[in-house]
């Protein structure tokens, strides 16, 4: 079967400054993973084993406003438990989401970081510099499954990815603020 198409790019998004972004919430699946680099093999292996087991993918990206239930796993092959479970409950199909760092996502982060007035921007600046070498690269990755009304969800994410959000938290946390003062002047 043919991929359905994600309607949105959750790295690009969350270099617009939009709220709802993929972020890896099992810290286990997310620790195990911190090795990897580039979770382009790990994606790869995904796909061809949840069509070894029948299932159907769409890419597609569940948003942090819809009732999940997070897989946790200690294993670094925890995923293949989760797409197990998956076809043990009667899914007919997984979505599955990644996140490529693209240039313009670094782009934009360092641009937004030299815009805000960050007291100590240098480090800042030095870190969203460093993502460069990391584009091209896939470091987020989600799975998820519907059963009951509710979204069965394995996340996994590189070190340098969730490096990545935490500055765009910081630049649109730090938006936020200097918006909320000029409102009250």
């Amino acid at each position: 079967m043919e991929d359905l198409l994600a309607d949105r790019e959750p790295a690009r998004a969350a270099a617009q400054g939009e709220t709802s972004r993929p972020m890896a919430g099992s810290k286990s699946a997310r620790m195990e993973f911190m090795a990897f680099d580039d979770l382009t093999a790990v994606k790869d292996d995904m796909v061809a084993f949840i069509a070894g087991h029948g299932l159907r993918r769409m890419n597609a990206f569940v948003p942090e406003d819809v009732p999940t239930v997070l897989f946790e796993e200690h294993d670094v092959d925890g995923w293949k438990d989760f797409v197990e479970h998956a076809k043990a409950a009667g899914a007919p199909f997984l979505t599955m989401s990644e996140v490529l760092l693209e240039p313009e996502d670094v782009s934009t982060l360092i641009k937004q970081v030299r815009d805000q007035s960050f007291p100590d921007s240098g480090g800042e600046v030095e870190e969203a510099q460093d993502l460069m070498q990391h584009v091209g690269k896939v470091g987020y990755l989600q799975l998820g499954f519907a059963q009951g009304g509710v979204i069965f969800l394995y996340e996994t994410a590189t070190e340098w990815y969730d490096l990545f959000q935490e500055l765009m938290d910081s630049v649109s946390e730090l938006g936020h603020l200097l918006l909320d003062d000029r409102d009250d002047e």
